[in-house]
This record gives structure tokens, sequence and C-alpha cells, in this order.
């Protein structure tokens, strides 16, 4: 059976279904009945949420949680401004984009103005991976290339096409025309060289082997952060892999599925907060907080060729409602200057999170950018040995203490804490009094095991 490690590190095993409250455990039976097997719950208990309002989700039993993963709902849960707007859309009209509306029009301008000149033309899609999907035909139509190259725990959708290029999915191996290289690993980089060299080195070398198979480049396609590998929002790394890429004609295609729409900023984008620009941006989960919707943003040099050959049409995207909601979500970010409050607000949790290092060896490395955190957790702070299962005990006692975060990287053992952009101080004060507490319930499990 395979194993993904963005759906596994945090998961429900089926076998503890009794250790369950009887209400919960019949829950989850029906569940087992009904959906897929594929299909994953988050937490060794997991939270039946029923109702949710701005940073805060509740259960069955009216207990309040602080969310600090959801990055659907980045502005909010049930943010006022979206429900009206796709209430009154939905009360108007709600129709696919082949009719003439100014709704998609006076958005898209607007988005567009949040990116550099040369990306001037944007697409829509339901999903991140559609965008990622459309991006890749893109790229394979431009160049006439097959070879793509990605990170070691990528992950970019579940299309067929997106699935092989996320080694973090746990599909399998590789197929010969996909390369998948290490991050820029901060944390555990050694050598003469900075991180982004080293990372580009890997990205060239990549390309030169998928010439070597035979393969002519099409792209590389990254996330922006590197969320799914461990979080890593590298100096430099984007710009030196980008020049890397370009080298072998290579289109660059930026995933801003998680770090997009201000998470890491007043920068706004994760590629912009490196001064770096690519050919194409794929865009999905915060942008319709909730609704689906989604995009990709390009070049039109790039897009014009692929326009002319490919006629494109996606029923939902685009259409009246999604784009009411997204429209909704960037009034929300620019008028309330959540991309600022991003930074202060990651400023005052980070402090926090860097107060509890001193408490705990276990904190290894804290990553941020903005309101994006990426926590390594350590069994041995000389060996920097993974802390899995420390990760696995933390998470668990964060969701008994009204905490809801996850964990990613190849080992599970980084925290993954995406606080809302409408957080205040006091939800951040209270995030890192609640992190603190499951770090000392962990702690305290950990040392039990030893003894």
């Amino acid at each position: 059976m395979g194993t993904s490690s963005i759906l596994d590190g945090n998961r429900f095993d089926t076998h503890s279904l009794g250790a369950l409250d009887p209400a919960a455990r019949a829950l989850v039976e029906r569940r087992m009945n009904t959906l897929g097997t594929g299909y994953r719950l988050f937490y060794r208990n997991p939270v039946l949420a029923v109702r949710g309002l701005g940073t805060r989700l509740y259960d069955a039993e009216g207990r309040e949680y602080l969310d600090a993963y959801n990055n659907v709902a980045s502005v909010g849960h049930c943010n006022p401004a979206v429900v009206e707007a796709v209430t009154k859309q939905l009360n108007t009209l709600a129709t696919h984009s082949r009719y003439l509306q100014d709704g998609i029009v006076e958005y898209s301008e607007r988005l567009l103005q949040t990116f550099p000149e040369s990306l001037n033309r944007v697409m829509y899609t339901n999903s991140g991976s559609e965008s990622n999907d459309l991006a890749l035909r893109v790229a394979r139509h431009h160049t006439g290339g097959t070879g793509i190259v990605v990170t070691s725990e990528a992950y970019h959708g579940t299309t067929a096409s997106c699935a092989e290029v996320s080694p973090s999915d746990g599909g399998g191996g590789l197929p010969d025309h996909i390369i998948a290289v290490h991050p820029p690993n901060s944390y555990r980089h050694e050598g003469e060289s900075s991180v982004a060299e080293v990372f580009a080195a890997r990205v060239t070398r990549a390309f030169e082997t998928l010439c070597e198979r035979g393969h002519e480049p099409a792209a590389l396609l990254v996330d922006s952060i590197f969320s799914s590998d461990g979080v890593f929002p590298v100096d430099g790394a984007l710009q030196a892999a980008f020049a890397a890429a370009r080298a072998f004609g290579a289109l660059v295609i930026a995933d801003e599925v998680q770090p997009g729409f201000a998470r890491v900023g007043s920068a706004f984008w994760g590629f912009a907060r490196d001064h770096a620009v690519p050919d194409l941006v794929t865009l999905g989960k915060p942008m319709g907080n909730g609704v689906p919707v989604a995009g990709m943003v390009a070049d039109s040099e790039i897009l014009d060729a692929f326009g002319q050959d490919v006629p494109y049409f996606n029923t939902f995207g685009g259409s009246s409602v999604p784009v009411a909601a997204a429209a909704a979500v960037l009034n929300e970010i620019r008028e309330r200057r959540l991309f600022e409050n991003a930074e202060n607000i990651g400023a005052i949790v980070r402090a926090g999170m860097e107060e509890l290092a001193a408490d705990f060896p276990q904190i290894g490395d804290i990553r941020s950018a903005g309101l994006y955190f990426g926590v390594e957790l350590v069994a041995d702070p000389e060996t920097r040995e993974p802390g899995t299962a420390f990760a696995a005990d933390l998470i668990n006692a964060c969701r008994e203490s009204g905490l809801l975060i996850s964990v990613c990287g190849p080992t599970s053992s980084t925290l993954k804490i995406r606080p809302m952009l409408t957080y205040t101080a006091e939800d951040a004060e209270l995030l890192v009094e609640r992190l603190g507490d499951a770090l000392n319930v962990a702690a305290r499990v950990a040392r039990a095991g030893v003894a």
C-alpha cells in the first residue's frame, strides 16, 4: 500500500475505531461505507466540524478550535463580505464565461495588477490541480518538450498529469521524463556553496539528465515556498533555479496555490518575495475562500500560440459565482491590508515560537514567511535526527488543546502552520500558548516512552 507524506503524516488510523466515542465511531463507519478508500481523516481523534466563524472552527459539542492550518478560508471562515458577494451573485446570475460579463473582466484586471508586467493574461479553472494541469499543457506546447523537473516532496494536484509530478502523493516512482530534486534545505545544508547555488546546480543536473534520456526540457515546476517539502523560503533560491531552467529552454511554473494571495506578506506572491519572475503562475485554494475557483496567469507571448492552436473552455472556471467570490477575497485582502497583517502578525507568532524553542530542544528549526511556518522537529538536536514520532504526538496534543495544525516534509517531522490572514495579535498569542501547552504534553509522552 502506497503512503503519502502529505496525506498520511497526520492520518486517522481506521484500526483505531474502537477508541472513538460511539457517535464518532458510527459516523466514521458510515463514511468508510460510502466514500472511496483513498480518503483520509486528520488526527487520531477526528474533529467533527459543524461550524466555522472567523479564525475558529467548532465541533458538534460546541468546542472551539483555533484554526492555524486551513489555507482555503484564508480571509476567515464565513467571511461576511464573501458570503454577501456569493449570495448576491447567485440571486442575479450564475452562468459560464462564454457569455459576455463584466465581472470576470473587472476581476481579471485587478488580479493582474498584483503581478509583474510580463504576466498579463489569466485563464480560469476550478482547482489548483486543473491550473497546474493547464500550465503543463502550455509549457509542453510552447517548448515542444516533455521533460519536467520538480522537488522531491512536491505536491501539485490530483489529475493524472499532476499526480505524476507530485512525489509526495505516494503513487509510486516517477516516469522517465520527470526528475525530482531536493529542495533548498537551509537547515540541513552543508558545504561552502550557498543553499541557492546548490539548488540551482541540482536543477541544472536534472535537466542535463533529462536531455541524456532523450527528453527535451519543458518546465521547472516549483511551489514557490516549497510547502510540502518542509517550507523553505530561502533568499535567492528561486532566482537561481529559474535561471538554471531557462538555460535549457524550459519554462518556469510557479505554483502559488499554497503561498499565494498575501500568505507570505506584502510581496503577495511567493515568487515575488524572492524577486523572481516565472513564465506561468498557478493559483487555487485561498482564491475564493471556500468557493472552488482557481487560475493560471501567464505571459501573453507564451500563451498566445497555445490559444491559437488549442481552444479552451472550462464550464465552471471563470463563471459568475466563483468570480464574485474571488473578487470579494481580493477586496478583503486589499482594503483591510491583510498583506501587512500577514507580516505583522507573522512576526508575533515567530517571536513566540523562538521563545518556545529556547525551552524545547525538539524544535530544531523555524522557517517562515509572513503567515506561513515550517517548524522542524528533531529527536536529537545534535544529530538532527527527524522527530517524526514527537511531531505526531505534538499535532494530536495541539488538537486536544484546541489548536489545528498539521505536518509536512519527507519524514512528517515539520509542523505546517498557516494562520489565517485575518489573525489578530490575540489569536497569535493564543496560537503560541496552545502550541506551548501541547509541547509540554508531547515532551512528557516522550520522556515516559524513554523511561
